[in-house]
């Protein structure tokens, strides 16, 4: 009787999920019943949106773009090589390839093709995808390739030999997973992949370092440091200079947490830093690094969001001896750091709206700073700098000024502009308008709109608002040439808001919208929004909006929240169904940024917002455009699935499109994404011109 009881039980609370959750099962990325709903999803939606009338021009159009011999072939460089990886009608699938400095300069260089990765897929039956590679420096005749199937974060490793072009045969081999590795030494890697049962975090990140030696089996690898399953990942890296290489081993304790151990002479060495600082390399013996939050060392207070330069040597013997090379302003925040052999590169965001090039140098014991003399207003950001020498590349781009590359040879040297990107479209049309929208606190939210100057500002423009508002993650100005050539040239305009939960103006612009506080960067979007609606720029027919990833939640929430607002939303690579995010993929990895669900008191703000537990049937909403791959191995593709059916099953009307391949992208081949950015295009010039 009792086991009767206890099985009814059972199945009564299965049909209750069930009954919760009836799309559950599209969780299931390659069953057959998931995969015959994407089909049919997919031939719906492709059916609709390419018979558009102008589907055709906008695809060809994009592809042209994409396969263009005019593109830029950005270098990185590698001794006495400048390497690149490029896509084209040749090299669907792409081919990394080299060149010699001389041979760059020229306006149509000479490749050495190193590796043809459709060839490689075509000979391995493998739908394979580059995903980087780690040449080991400074010889620079060996390499560790990266190939994802399909495009995901999972990859295989296998070992390459510069000369020949080829793969080592009997070189260091991994097995598909999500791999961190980096040289120790020619005969030596530091691996943190999938060793078995027990060896990966629950966010499915590695929690062991190894020491690995040629001609051993990874079996009988070294174990050097083990984090706990609860941390989100686990791994070392090896710095390599022209003085002297550094070894760091981390331990990812939530997103915004990491311990970090200096591994010298065979031992760890903990470093006496934030849990919530980063670090940005180390540079002329100093370990480089921004507090996020105040920091009091060596008797300075720092500023969250400063750069500070710690003595590496002091560093190891736990004493701090501190350097403050940058420190925020109100307006003015942090960017990116590079490094070449003698100069620290600093990229400053200037009031959230361009930037600026610092040059750091330390010379006798000290360090200056200067402005570098790079274009003015707009987004600069460096494309390789080398450890070995003082050069280095970078570009600068406007929302209406192609992007160009330029480079520096060594600091003092004239700056030259090397490759520029053609005008895909005619910018003379239109101009670009800031504007601070007041959120509901009162915060003001910056955002810029690129708009038609013969438009008229009476809600009449097609307007495609763009966000994303999380993990500190700033949005600045860029040319973006198939939007240009298939979207202002239709009539459009776009516009990107720069709301909370972005690091446009450092980490409290973040803070100020993580965990309890999400809802705020949902606030900011729909006071843009308004605030477009105000300027006569949109209407609420006119006006879409878009999103992926973190953007895909954002966009996903305000459209349950103000439904009102929006007339099309294209919802890409989404979190979506809050409840769950945490148990699928990578997902625990994330709760440093939106809280914990099963955590009742974190689960009382999440589900406020929670697209999947907001949407009823008895509100209205614009018919959405979902889009995913199945082979995103970062954001579960369920998300999207399940969405869309529930939209659908209470009667509200969808568009969804998921590739095959894409990791958490839009696809592996020009083809692919040409497709993928087209039926996006053409469904917003359906939606909302009149």
């Amino acid at each position: 009787m009792m086991k009767q009881l206890t099985t009814g039980l059972l199945i009564m609370t299965m049909a209750a999920m069930a009954q919760n959750d009836p799309f559950q099962w599209l969780e299931e990325v390659d069953s057959e019943k998931a995969m015959a709903w994407v089909e049919q999803q997919n031939a719906d939606t492709l059916n609709v949106l390419t018979n558009y009338p102008k589907y055709n021009a906008v695809y060809e159009k994009t592809l042209e773009i994409l396969n263009s011999q005019e593109r830029i072939a950005y270098p990185g460089i590698r001794g006495s090589h400048f390497y690149n990886f490029w896509q084209d009608a040749e090299y669907p699938r792409g081919v990394w390839r080299r060149t010699t400095p001389t041979e760059y300069a020229k306006k149509n260089p000479e490749w050495e093709v190193m590796l043809d990765v459709a060839e490689l897929a075509e000979k391995e039956n493998e739908k394979w995808s580059y995903k980087g590679v780690d040449v080991l420096a400074p010889d620079f005749d060996v390499a560790l390739v990266k190939l994802s199937r399909g495009g995901g974060d999972a990859v295989v490793v296998r070992e390459f030999d510069m000369h020949k072009k080829a793969f080592i045969e009997n070189g260091f081999k991994l097995d598909e997973a999500k791999t961190r590795v980096s040289w120790l030494d020619r005969d030596t890697l530091l691996v943190g992949t999938d060793f078995g049962e027990g060896s990966l975090t629950s966010s499915g990140y590695p929690r062991q370092v190894k020491k690995w030696k040629r001609g051993t089996p990874l079996s009988e690898a070294e174990l050097i440091f083990e984090g706990e399953t609860s941390d989100v990942s686990v791994g070392a890296y090896v710095q390599r200079t022209a003085e002297r290489n550094y070894v760091m081993v981390y331990r990812g304790i939530s997103f915004y947490e990491s311990e970090y151990r200096a591994y010298e002479n065979g031992k760890l060495i903990p470093l006496d830093i934030p849990l919530t600082a980063d670090l940005s390399g180390i540079f002329k013996n100093h370990l480089l690094v921004t507090p996020k939050k105040e920091w009091n060392v060596a008797g300075k207070t720092v500023a969250a969001g400063s750069l500070v330069a710690l003595d590496y040597e002091a560093l190891l013997k736990g004493k701090h001896a501190a350097s403050i090379l940058f420190q925020p302003s109100e307006k003015d925040s942090l960017g990116d750091v590079s490094s070449t052999e003698n100069q620290l590169i600093v990229r400053i965001f200037k009031g959230g709206r361009f930037d600026e090039f610092e040059r750091h140098t330390f010379s006798n014991g000290k360090w200056a700073a200067e402005k570098i003399d790079a274009p003015e207003f707009g987004t600069l950001s460096v494309v390789s700098a080398d450890d070995y020498s003082d050069r280095f590349f970078f570009t600068h781009e406007s929302a209406l000024r192609a992007r160009a590359l330029y480079f520096s040879e060594k600091p003092g040297s004239e700056i030259v502009k090397m490759k520029s990107m053609p005008e895909f479209f005619d910018p003379s049309g239109f101009e670009v308008k800031l504007h601070e929208a007041v959120s509901k606190d009162g915060t003001k939210i910056p955002y810029s709109v690129v708009f038609p100057k013969a438009g008229k500002m009476d809600g009449t423009t097609p307007t495609l608002l763009y966000g994303y508002g999380g993990f500190e993650v700033s949005l600045r100005p860029f040319y973006s040439p198939v939007m240009g050539s298939t979207w202002l040239a239709n009539g459009g305009a776009f516009a990107v808001a720069n709301i909370r939960g972005g690091g446009e103006f450092g980490p409290a612009w973040h803070d100020a919208a993580r965990k309890e506080n999400k809802q705020k960067s949902y606030d900011d979007f729909i006071a843009v929004s308004e605030d477009l609606i105000k300027h006569g720029y949109a209407s609420p027919e006119t006006l879409g909006i878009q999103g992926g990833s973190n953007g895909g939640l954002l966009v996903g929430a305000v459209t349950m929240q103000r439904p009102d607002l929006f007339r099309a939303v294209i919802c890409e690579v989404p979190l979506l169904d809050m409840k769950r995010y945490h148990k699928l993929l990578a997902g625990a990895s994330w709760m440093a940024e939106y809280g914990d669900p099963d955590n009742p008191d974190e689960w009382a703000y999440i589900k406020k917002y929670s697209p999947y537990q907001k949407l009823y049937k008895d509100r209205k909403y614009p018919k959405v455009f979902f889009k995913t791959t199945t082979r995103d191995d970062r954001v579960h593709p369920g998300h999207a699935r399940k969405m869309a059916a529930k939209m659908k099953s209470m009667g509200h009307p969808v568009f969804y499109f998921e590739n095959t391949e894409g990791g958490h992208g839009a696809g592996v081949t020009n083809e692919q994404r040409a497709q993928s950015t087209a039926i996006s295009y053409v469904y917003l010039l359906k939606m909302l011109s009149k």
